[in-house]
């Protein structure tokens, strides 16, 4: 099952149990957000599970493309990535968590053809502000599904106050053997659906207020869920990435986590571009031009003649497409190529100035604050150029 036929079958097993399909939102929050990206599918649906009836009515399913930068020194792993996809439903006051998971079971074991016997949940156990999800854990016995009691591995919540209620996450057994422990007790079990049950309030002294119409919010990361279904041991092994690693290894000649950095960064480089966002020193175009130096960082790392101009331009369009983007490839390709010649000026000027005799020994907090503050040169672009990794 390719990741294409994955998005059509959880989006129409929905559809046909009354949801509507919202469409998902670009990386960019609405004006206002004090957040850069959107960081989860249920991000731009906080109104609406705040209380605020939707449009479309109270069953949702979407897919939506996030990104996250809190990870992005695991990016390179079996399963982060900085852009990535989310698929979701939501009950806005309308099913219980009972019909949630049921759903969900079904999806697995008859949508995706998920061996039953091959999953493991885990549900709030209890806490001394709330009882234990007991209608949870009575759908999982009735479906046969073995349970782990949990307490903050299960408690959801978006900040000190707010709403906030029990999650129960279902998790698949990736071993090479029978499956054992529990999914806190062996990493094989891999968590792929997670279904939130916002049912609280949580207020500035703690305790919890009943909502008036609770909600259910699930979700489930696209690309981790179709390395299981295609039982792959990293996300970076599905079809997704296939053009990415058939081209970028031989390309410019990588390995093991260099490759996966690359191809990530890149790729989520084409996704920020197309949404609109431009390289800058602030906000959401630093992420961006973070993203496209850790790439040449890595790729002059080995050899300082590498440079984006051989990026195919298939994978940029295949990446704009994916994403459902409607620019050209051109426009992104020549924002890449820019900013690599901004970071060629940048390392040159770098070199000359550290190459002055104050600079020989070991620089202080004041050095490296002059340098960013009158060169525009950041710590860590001093410590790579002195420590030679950037020439």
């Amino acid at each position: 099952m390719n990741t294409e036929r994955v998005v059509r079958t959880f989006v129409e097993y929905f559809e046909d149990r009354g949801h509507r399909r919202i469409t998902g939102s670009s990386l960019l929050p609405p004006p206002g957000d004090p957040v850069l990206f959107t960081t989860s599918g249920m991000h731009p649906l906080t109104p609406y599970l705040e209380g605020r009836p939707h449009p479309l009515g109270r069953r949702l399913v979407n897919v939506q493309r996030c990104l996250r930068t809190t990870d992005l020194e695991e990016v390179g792993d079996d399963t982060h990535l900085t852009v990535f996809e989310m698929l979701g439903t939501w009950s806005l006051g309308d099913y219980g968590s009972s019909q949630s998971l049921t759903w969900g079971h079904d999806l697995l074991v008859n949508g995706f053809g998920v061996d039953p016997g091959l999953l493991y949940a885990t549900v709030f156990g209890g806490d001394e502000h709330s009882g234990p999800d007991t209608e949870s854990l009575r759908m999982w016995q009735e479906l046969g599904v073995p349970v782990e009691l949990t307490t903050e591995e299960n408690w959801w919540s978006n900040g000190p106050t707010g709403p906030c209620g029990p999650d129960s996450e279902i998790f698949i057994w990736t071993g090479d053997t029978p499956p054992r422990s529990t999914p806190t007790g062996d990493g094989r079990w891999v968590e792929v659906w997670n279904h939130v049950m916002m049912r609280y309030r949580r207020r500035g002294d703690g305790t919890l207020d009943v909502l008036p119409r609770p909600t259910v919010d699930t979700g489930l990361g696209l690309e981790r869920l179709v390395s299981v279904l295609q039982g792959k041991g990293s996300v970076f092994e599905t079809d997704l990435f296939e053009p990415w690693l058939g081209s970028v290894p031989s390309l410019w000649r990588l390995e093991g986590q260099s490759v996966r950095l690359v191809c990530d960064h890149l790729r989520s480089s084409i996704a920020v571009i197309g949404d609109g966002v431009l390289p800058s020193n602030t906000g959401r175009g630093y992420v961006l031009r973070r993203l496209i130096r850790r790439v040449l960082t890595t790729l002059w790392r080995i050899d300082p003649s590498r440079t984006l101009g051989d990026l195919p331009e298939d994978l940029v369009r295949h990446t704009l497409d994916h994403f459902g983007q409607r620019g050209h490839s051109g426009p992104v390709r020549d924002v890449l190529l820019d900013e690599e010649r901004r970071f060629t000026r940048l390392l040159e000027r770098g070199r000359r100035v550290l190459s002055r005799p104050r600079y020989s020994g070991p620089l202080t907090d004041g050095d490296y604050s002059y340098l960013h503050d009158t060169h525009g040169l950041p710590h860590d672009l001093v410590l790579g150029l002195r420590g030679g990794t950037l020439g």
